[in-house]
């Protein structure tokens, strides 16, 4: 039911705030929705997992993610009020209540997460710096405390670039057409990093 409502709230407010780009609202559950839930196709986040989305502008990948597993505690981050009082407005009306809004740079923020998820927002190396301490150190799901990043292209340089930062992170690469067939997902990845 939650899925269902998100495309009439994500086009309603797109008409008032461009959150997405006007050509891709009608793709919503595509571009967007299915595009941050592949995270959830790697990674089935335990009971009591705290995670932090970075840029999550009005609320990718972290609503849908939220929706997935309503026994986990997600903080959406954006240095844009205007989309996060959005997501959090998107938040409230489909009933979530594992959701805390965050409007700032994320590096003010002083609370430690067991995930960091982010999708196209800033270079992962980028990313990675400014989230490095927030990781937490109890481990209590399948894969190690880390960081899922949604990218396109080609990612040679930019993951270099975090093995330069941090020789002991290990790195891996997976295409989004594993799961999904949709022509979208023939240049996306999902990375882990832990």
């Amino acid at each position: 039911m939650q899925f269902e409502m998100l495309y009439d709230l994500y086009k309603d407010w797109n008409e008032k705030i461009n959150l997405i780009s006007r050509k891709d609202i009608d793709s919503l559950y595509e571009k967007h929705i299915l595009h941050s839930l592949a995270i959830a196709k790697f990674m089935q986040f335990k009971k009591g997992t705290r995670i932090l989305d970075v840029g999550t502008g009005g609320g990718f990948p972290g609503i849908p993610l939220a929706i997935m597993f309503p026994d986990c505690g997600f903080t959406l981050c954006d240095s844009i009020a205007k989309k996060i009082n959005v997501a959090e407005n998107i938040s409230e009306t489909i009933g979530l209540r594992n959701t805390d809004f965050v409007i700032g740079r994320v590096e003010q923020l002083k609370e430690k997460f067991h995930f960091v998820v982010s999708r196209a927002v800033a270079p992962s190396e980028q990313i990675y710096r400014w989230t490095q301490s927030y990781i937490e150190d109890d481990e209590f799901n399948t894969r190690s405390n880390g960081w899922f990043f949604l990218k396109g292209g080609d990612l040679k340089e930019e993951l270099k670039a975090i093995k330069q930062l941090n020789r002991k992170l290990y790195i891996e690469e997976m295409p989004l057409s594993k799961w999904f067939t949709e022509e979208f997902f023939e240049t996306k990845k999902l990375v882990y990093i832990y």
